[in-house]
């Protein structure tokens, strides 16, 4: 059976892996033995913090500044990672945005920000990734939304993004086979609090939320974190698949 011990060694790059889920993903890479390379935007201060925490765990590791969004900013953050590893056996594309915002109100800027973000970053990176993954039979995981599958009436932009993002992962496995797999985790309703930039928060939604979800609770960042490693470690026959996170919230 797979083990997390596979990652032993392994080399992972992790777009927007500082804060948040992007941290939680990169911590539980290094607890598992591998070295952990991951960028950053403007998260400085929680970037050097999850470096701190991932060599703490006695593995390799490397903050990256980029800026998924340009082009020459990726293949400079790849070249470092693969001249401080020497190679690469997992992409995770994590780094993404998300945004509230009534149809009407959502700018031409706005909407091509977030597709920008969200699109063409996981894009750019599976790209200038894929001589290196070939040449170690590695994978990409993508974080993909339940918003993607799901329409939210607030956030149009963002549920079209991720829904792109779907269907780019499904391209990807097929056109990247056999050397690549190419999966995605789709989280639902995730509780973050203790990232400090999450802001305050709104109980009552979330409580309003867990009482609409079947597994009456809302996600944790370990509930993404244990599908990420699923598909790290998975049976490679296992490929362009969309693994829902949501405590069966989009069956309602």
């Amino acid at each position: 059976m797979p083990s997390v011990s596979e990652l032993a060694g392994k080399s992972v790059f992790i777009t927007g892996g500082a804060r948040r889920l992007g941290q939680a993903i990169a911590l539980a890479m290094a607890d598992a033995g591998a070295r952990v390379a991951f960028t950053y935007l403007n998260s400085v201060d929680q970037a050097k913090q999850t470096l701190a925490e991932i060599e703490r765990r006695g593995a390799q590791g490397l903050a990256i500044s980029c800026d998924i969004r340009e082009e020459d900013s990726v293949i400079k953050a790849v070249r470092a990672a693969l001249s401080a590893f020497g190679g690469m056996d997992l992409l995770v594309n994590n780094a993404g945005l998300y945004t509230t915002m009534r149809l009407e109100e959502i700018t031409v800027e706005q909407w091509d920000n977030i597709f920008a973000t969200n699109v063409r970053g996981p894009f750019l990176a599976s790209k200038h990734s894929i001589p290196a993954l070939r040449n170690a039979s590695g994978r990409i995981i993508n974080l993909g939304s339940l918003g993607g599958e799901k329409p939210w009436a607030t956030h149009a932009h963002y549920c079209s993004s991720k829904a792109a993002l779907h269907m780019l992962t499904r391209v990807m496995a097929k056109a990247l086979a056999p050397q690549i797999a190419v999966n995605c985790v789709a989280p639902g309703m995730i509780d973050i609090t203790a990232d400090p930039g999450a802001g305050e928060r709104n109980a009552k939604f979330f409580d309003r939320m867990a009482a609409k979800t079947p597994m009456r609770r809302n996600g944790v960042a370990e509930d993404v974190v244990s599908a990420v490693m699923y598909f790290a470690t998975a049976s490679r026959f296992i490929t362009g698949q969309i693994l829902t996170v949501d405590g069966g919230l989009g069956l309602e």
